[in-house]
């Protein structure tokens, strides 16, 4: 692997633990599907910052346009993304966020069976148990039943329909 796919991997899994964790808080008494929304709109308007910023929105027109193929492939992508991210944001508002996080870990193990079944791709043994390690990781950090404590920053509480002073 090389230091720029290893720096980028640990970006990504950073962003990935602050989505866990910022969620987790902001999620109380919001429905998970405007959250998800919400969020979307946000990462919606930075990337086309970053787009036009960098100049790649030109890059939508002319011989470097992406054909059909790709643009249902990414249209697809970005259906699955969606559906993974209201389950996600779902799943936190009811769940422990490193519980959650943990199984949404198991994509690995469904890219690279995916990616055995549908791209061709091929692993060594390594590859193998490596998958195998993170499951069970997966499966000891979901199964972990540790009653929790409240932290410097709590989630805000569910909106109840209890009068108050029930």
């Amino acid at each position: 692997m090389s230091p720029t796919v290893l720096l980028l991997g640990l970006v990504a899994a950073l962003g990935g633990a602050g989505v866990a964790i910022f969620a987790k808080v902001g999620l109380g008494g919001v429905d998970p599907t405007l959250a998800t929304a919400a969020r979307s709109v946000v990462m919606t308007l930075v990337l086309v910052a970053v787009a036009a910023g960098s100049g790649k929105l030109a890059l939508l027109r002319g011989a470097s346009a992406p054909d059909g193929r790709a643009w249902t492939f990414i249209v697809l992508a970005g259906l699955a993304g969606a559906l993974s991210w209201l389950a996600y944001f779902a799943a936190l508002r009811v769940g422990a966020a490193a519980q959650v996080a943990a199984v949404d870990r198991t994509s690995l193990a469904f890219v690279l069976l995916f990616s055995v079944a549908f791209l061709g791709e091929r692993y060594g043994w390594r590859g193998w148990v490596g998958v195998l390690l993170v499951v069970t990781g997966v499966a000891l950090v979901a199964s972990d039943r540790t009653p929790p404590r409240s932290g410097p920053i709590t989630p805000s509480a569910p909106a109840s329909s209890a009068p108050p002073g029930r």
